[in-house]
């Protein structure tokens, strides 16, 4: 009997037709679930609050960059309010002064103005008579036909251009020579191959 007692299994079988067997892991099955649904759960509301915080800090960098333009534009107008006050000063003189006076008055105020706007990164471009067109720094409003002076050189700068903390601001204003119509710069009739 000895043999027969080793043999025997430690469990008891369960009667044919129970569900003892998989009744023991069907617990595991719902409590692995119910893990499952809280982990869900969790990162559904960490997703919920991280879209929050985004939606918070979007907020407040655009606030931010706004308030800046803002300051931008106050330090601007505060720096140009001595110019304005100038202005005035100059539009209130008594009418019996004298021109050269009011010129020279006229003068040190725009040299302020310019001043300013030049500590703040505002430059003229520089435009000889003479000097080659450049399309990216000039804008011709008048080409003028001529044989006196070369294709595509500037005869008069019309409006000064300007370029601000290094790029262009506004291009200058130019007057260009062009050869005359059914001519070539060697002075000879221009053909097909020009």
């Amino acid at each position: 009997m000895e043999k027969n007692e080793s043999q025997a299994p430690d469990t008891e079988l369960a009667p044919e037709g129970s569900p003892a067997a998989p009744a023991a892991e069907t617990p595991s099955a719902v409590e692995r679930i119910k893990i499952l649904e809280e982990e869900k759960k969790t990162l559904f509301e960490q997703l919920i609050r991280r879209q929050a915080d985004f939606e918070n800090f979007r907020k407040r960098i655009d606030r931010e960059q706004q308030e800046a333009r803002q300051r931008a534009e106050a330090d601007l107008v505060a720096a140009l309010l001595p110019v304005l006050d100038a202005f005035e000063r100059a539009l209130a003189a008594p009418a019996g002064t004298a021109d050269e006076e009011y010129r020279k008055g006229v003068e040190l105020i725009y040299k302020q103005m310019f001043d300013t706007l030049a500590r703040a990164g505002l430059k003229p471009l520089e435009v000889v008579v003479g000097q080659s067109f450049d399309p990216f720094l000039h804008h011709a409003v008048e080409r003028v036909e001529t044989t006196d002076h070369d294709d595509q050189k500037i005869l008069a700068e019309l409006q000064r251009g300007y370029t601000f903390k290094e790029r262009l601001l506004r291009p200058a204003l130019v007057r260009v020579a062009v050869s005359p119509a059914g001519k070539s710069d060697s002075g000879k009739p221009a053909g097909p191959e020009d």
